[in-house]
Order: C-alpha cells, then sequence, then structure tokens
C-alpha cells in the first residue's frame, strides 16, 4: 500500500504483543503505547530537512545540523494524548494543538466538539496521533482541519490501524503517509479493529466498565 509505513521491527513486534494482550494492566498498556510511539517517531522524522548551524564545541568551531521545519504534533482526544509525550520528548520545539472527536456508537462516524488550531500561521509538518486508525472517521476529519489551517505536510501515526480504514485515507488524502506499528484486516461490526487491542483510550485512562 502505497504511502503506508508499517515499521518493522523486533522490538515493535514485542511491544505489540504486550500491547494487545487483554490481561496488559493499564499502567503497563501506558508504557507500551510510549514505546510503540517513540519507534513509530523515529520513522516518521526520518526526512525531516534539516540546516547548518555553527556551533561551539569545547574544542573547536563546527557546523552542525538543526531542523529547518516548523512541526505541530496534533493528537485526536483523548486516546492521542497517549502518544504525545514520546513525541514532544524527540521533538522537544514542537507545538501540541488538540482535536477533540467522539465517536457515535450510533453511526460510528467522529463527532467534532473542540478544535484547538489556529485560524493562520500553520506549520510545516503536522503529526496526527491516535492510536487507533479503525474507519478512519477521525483522521479524516483532522487531516481536513489541518488542511484548511493550511499545513503542506501531513503525516498520521497509530500504533495500529485496519485495512479499510487505511484504504479510505490512501483514497481522500493519497498524500498523506501513514506510520503504523500493524495493519489489522478487518473491522467487526461495532467498528472495532480485529485482533485489534480493544478500546485504547480506555486502557490508557484506565476507564473500563467493571466486568
Amino acid at each position: 500500500m502505497d504511502g503506508v509505513i508499517e515499521v518493522q521491527h523486533p522490538l515493535v513486534d514485542h511491544h505489540l504483543t504486550l500491547l494487545r494482550d487483554k490481561h496488559t494492566p493499564p499502567a503497563l498498556f501506558r508504557q507500551q503505547t510510549h514505546r510503540l510511539a517513540a519507534l513509530l517517531a523515529y520513522a516518521a522524522t526520518a526526512d525531516l530537512p534539516l540546516q547548518s548551524k555553527p556551533i561551539s564545541t569545547p574544542l573547536t568551531e563546527m557546523d552542525g545540523r538543526e531542523l529547518a521545519v516548523r512541526i505541530a504534533i496534533v493528537p485526536i482526544l483523548r486516546a492521542g494524548l497517549g502518544l504525545v509525550d514520546p513525541l514532544q520528548d524527540l521533538l522537544p520545539e514542537a507545538e501540541v494543538w488538540h482535536l477533540g472527536m467522539y465517536r457515535d456508537e450510533q453511526t460510528a462516524q467522529p463527532v467534532e466538539y473542540y478544535c484547538k488550531l489556529p485560524k493562520d500561521g500553520a506549520c510545516d509538518v503536522g503529526f496526527v496521533l491516535d492510536p487507533m486508525l479503525a474507519t478512519g472517521g477521525s483522521v479524516v476529519s483532522a487531516i481536513a482541519a489541518l488542511q484548511r489551517w493550511g499545513c503542506p505536510d501531513i503525516r498520521v501515526l497509530s500504533v495500529i490501524a485496519s485495512r479499510p480504514g487505511v484504504e479510505r485515507l490512501q483514497r481522500e488524502f493519497p498524500q498523506v503517509r501513514i506510520f503504523v506499528s500493524s495493519v489489522d484486516p478487518v473491522l467487526n461490526e461495532q467498528k472495532f479493529i480485529v485482533p485489534g487491542l480493544g478500546d485504547a483510550g480506555d486502557r490508557i485512562f484506565n476507564t473500563l466498565p467493571p466486568n
């Protein structure tokens, strides 16, 4: 699938297996989410442009290199918050803008309730964060919001995605690259990814209903 980067690495497989396990407790689930987000971010930032920066080391003068673009990290609330810290660790100068959406359980369509993107002054590169790309509805809405803002380079980071969701993004936004740990084959009748990992937001924030 063009534009879809399924990150291949033994650590991705290892951490994703722990993330999928229904017996993994919330604290460990959050840690695994952070670890996978860092691995995805490493891949998603591999081609960011650099510019020269003269510096002084303790021994001499030299030309170093620094990022040459303005970057925005855009988590989709609430589950996307679970991916923010690892991105900020790697990109401490990046801006963070929040988009709030929830899924209508009757229609499985996203409903936007919060948008903190400014009206002008768009970033150069925007990273949309959502742990699960299921139907693709929320991510499609987020990409559209970034395009209205004027962001020319939009990249999506999701821990797992469904093939139908990925195919939808490719149809609607073929220029947007998607970085994922795994593309799972199907959605069930409730539009959850299968085999998936359940509800990422509930597992991150420990809000699963009692058994």
